[in-house]
């Protein structure tokens, strides 16, 4: 990506980030590049069925931080709050098998 597509990909997104959260947000326009090299790199969604939705409501400095976590993750919001799931459950595993 190019220094001037960083700049105003990064003017976009604070652009984004300062609107109220009532506010409607566009779908964001990536090159069509990188949109083909996203798709075929993840596999294909099977749906919701026999899946949970599990939610919550954040501050705007913790919604800027998973912004961010999921850009450099690239990463949806499913894959990113797993991840971190798996992290504590491992973490927590760990403190009970010693003891701590």
């Amino acid at each position: 990506m190019s220094r001037t597509t960083k700049a105003a990909s990064a003017a976009s997104f604070l652009q984004n980030m300062k609107r109220g959260a009532d506010a409607a947000v566009p779908a964001a326009v990536e090159p069509e590049s990188s949109t083909t090299a996203k798709s075929a790199s993840r596999p294909k969604a099977t749906g919701r069925a026999g899946l949970k939705h599990i939610g919550g409501y954040f501050s705007p400095e913790t919604v800027e931080r998973v912004a961010v976590l999921r850009a450099r993750l690239d990463l949806d919001n499913s894959e990113l709050i797993k991840l971190a799931i798996d992290e504590l459950y491992s973490r927590e595993k760990a403190k009970r098998a010693f003891n701590d």
